[in-house]
């Protein structure tokens, strides 16, 4: 078998490096960042790259790379944090990733205060709160806090509204606020409900219903029947709740499952979220070109970053590898403040979830692969073609996908929307208000812009950018990369409706045939109507227009309210949003009563009688 040579642009002596803890950053011409990595022992893990035996992605990226920066740490641990945050930085197109933009959804018990107040959040913070959860979604995490507001009556409102208030909401009305607001309930049987509340979020349900069954009794021999009503239908809401969660713990503790399952094209990741010993959630994850035989290392990168200091973290966490070092454990002991065990599993119950996770992971990776891949016949036409000015050494792997929206010529917006790796990735779309273009309507001149500002935003960029519209459009973003020496090696392309018999773009159902244009060619590409490739190319075009779209219709909204509401007075952006969000127009906001204004967080009466005065006065 020959021996692969490995051409590097700077040379490498261990003796330059120290043989102790800290973090590596590989970059390429441009000053880039194409890796970024962390060792215990700095001169053996980079002195690892250069024996010859290393993967087809690492020899891609040394292929690549002309500089080497080095930091030293104290600890193991300093560099697993400090790499971290270099990999949120710079993004380096050779890390794992394993992207995972979204923190969960929890429960927030407000126990500094008083009188607590139970809301929903994402955000963990150091303030004597207590979380529980987390939640799947946000919607079954607003509909359970609906359900245990009828079960548990605390109160809704904000801690400044809860100050301003001089008289009950209409919660209270309800009977789903004691209104402590107004001392309607004291503190000890305020604290009661609390109590109940935090042993059903704790998970000990058999201790809340035995002691709502004895309250019940009790009401009952003293023949306060409604009270002993209320107390039934708070057991049988407890009962019904329970029913839907299953219990895979009999231990009732809080864990996370992690498993992977290999396939040709990557590696995928299942997160099972075990909590009292109830299976709440998964979580499934996709990395195209990881193997088993790395996950480990990849896994500690990843698991700093994805249990970061606002996500709640279990005091168990099952994995199927066993992890070198114990920098990660300490890590995460030091965000939870209490201690985070790494373990793999050993007991019947923990080898039952981690199949149930490996199974998981398994589809995530048979999904993942059959998104990931680009087309090959769209990767065969440009490569043939020659869109890029370079050749195509790798897949693409970023693209990005750009359009304008404007009204008339007012408002108008440009963005893009980024697709890496398999996946759209929201969190890096963004949107460019273009006031110099008021009043005009000119797509060119509006890409034009566009392309100063992305350029103004900096790498990572687009191995290929996908333009909604014709030759027209192709050609003034050309023009404007020309003069932007860091775009000159982006690939570009162009969607454009096919013309109807009158010459205008052909709309609605049978418009799918669009044409796909590349610069300094006259005539489209030969993509078949309804073929994965142009369909590819229709998906990226198509999440850019509707991404633009609603960045242009919420400029819309703003500008109609700063023109209403906001001239009225004692009315300002807050209030203004607080007042559409729940009305939504401005004929509902004149109809509403003071106690229905009063209600909206923040206000109380007596800025709900002058608004109330103020939106009244409209009419005459």
């Amino acid at each position: 078998m020959p021996r692969i040579k490995i051409q590097r642009m700077f040379e490498f002596d261990p003796k330059d490096y120290p043989d102790g803890p800290g973090v590596y950053l590989m970059k390429d011409a441009a000053g880039r960042a194409l890796y970024a990595g962390k060792a215990k022992s700095l001169r053996k893990r980079l002195a690892s790259y250069f024996r010859g035996q290393t993967s087809p992605k690492t020899r891609a990226m040394l292929g690549r790379a002309t500089s080497l920066e080095t930091i030293s740490t104290a600890t193991e641990k300093e560099a697993l944090l400090l790499e971290a945050g270099l990999i949120k930085k710079h993004r380096p197109r050779y890390n794992i990733v394993f992207r995972d933009d979204k923190d969960y959804v929890l429960f927030k018990l407000s126990k500094a205060h008083e009188f607590p107040r139970l809301s929903v959040t994402r955000r963990v913070v150091q303030d004597g709160s207590a979380y529980f959860g987390p939640f799947p979604s946000a919607s079954l995490a607003r509909g359970t806090l609906k359900a245990l507001g009828r079960i548990f009556p605390l109160r809704k409102c904000s801690d400044r509204a809860f100050r301003n208030r001089v008289r009950p909401c209409l919660y209270h009305d309800m009977g789903q606020c004691p209104a402590p607001c107004v001392s309607k309930v004291s503190k000890e049987r305020y604290a009661l409900a609390v109590r109940q509340a935090e042993l059903f979020l704790s998970g000990r349900s058999s201790e809340l219903i035995r002691h709502l069954e004895k309250e019940m009794s009790a009401a009952s021999h003293a023949l306060l029947f409604e009270r002993a009503a209320r107390f039934r239908d708070q057991i049988r809401a407890v009962k019904a709740t329970l029913e839907k969660q299953a219990v895979v713990l009999p231990d009732r503790r809080d864990i996370d499952v992690w498993a992977s399952a290999e396939t040709e094209k990557g590696l995928g990741l299942a997160l099972l979220v075990v909590r009292q010993g109830r299976l709440l959630d998964k979580k499934t994850f996709f990395q195209p070109g990881l193997k088993v035989l790395d996950a480990p290392e990849a896994m500690e990168g990843f698991l700093i970053r994805f249990y970061g200091k606002t996500r709640l973290i279990p005091e168990k966490i099952l994995l199927p590898w066993r992890l070198p070092g114990t920098a990660l454990a300490e890590a995460l002991s030091e965000r939870r403040g209490r201690k985070v065990s790494l373990a793999q599993a050993r007991s019947g119950a923990g080898k039952r979830l981690l199949e149930m996770a490996r199974a998981n992971a398994l589809e995530a990776a048979q999904k993942g692969a059959a998104r990931q891949a680009v087309p090959p016949g769209l990767l065969r036409v440009l490569g043939m073609e020659g869109p890029l000015e370079r050749p195509l050494e790798r897949p693409l792997e970023r693209m990005e996908a750009v359009d304008v929206s404007h009204m008339h010529g007012k408002g108008a917006r440009a963005g893009h929307v980024v697709f890496e790796r398999g996946a759209f990735l929201p969190d890096q779309y963004r949107a460019f208000a273009l006031p110099e273009l008021s009043g005009r309507i000119d797509d060119c001149a509006a890409l034009s812009a566009w392309v100063i500002r992305r350029v103004d935003l900096g790498p990572p960029w687009p191995d290929l950018l996908v333009i909604d519209g014709g030759r027209a459009q192709i050609s003034a973003v050309q023009k404007a990369l020309s003069q932007t020496p860091q775009a000159e090696k982006w690939g570009l392309l162009s969607l454009a409706k096919t013309p109807d018999e009158t010459g205008r773009p052909e709309r609605g159902a049978g418009a799918h045939s669009d044409r796909v244009f590349l610069p300094g060619r006259k005539n489209p590409l030969p993509l078949k109507p309804g073929g994965l490739e142009l369909l590819f190319l229709q998906r990226l075009r198509d999440a850019a227009h509707e991404f633009v779209l609603g960045r242009q219709k919420r400029t819309r909204k703003k500008d109609m309210l700063a023109g209403g509401l906001l001239n009225l007075p004692g009315i300002g952006p807050k209030t203004a949003r607080l007042l559409w969000d729940r009305f939504g127009s401005v004929s509902a906001m004149r109809r509403a009563t003071v106690d229905e204004l009063a209600v909206l967080s923040g206000l109380g009466l007596r800025r709900a009688q002058k608004i109330f005065k103020v939106l009244r006065d409209l009419d005459s």
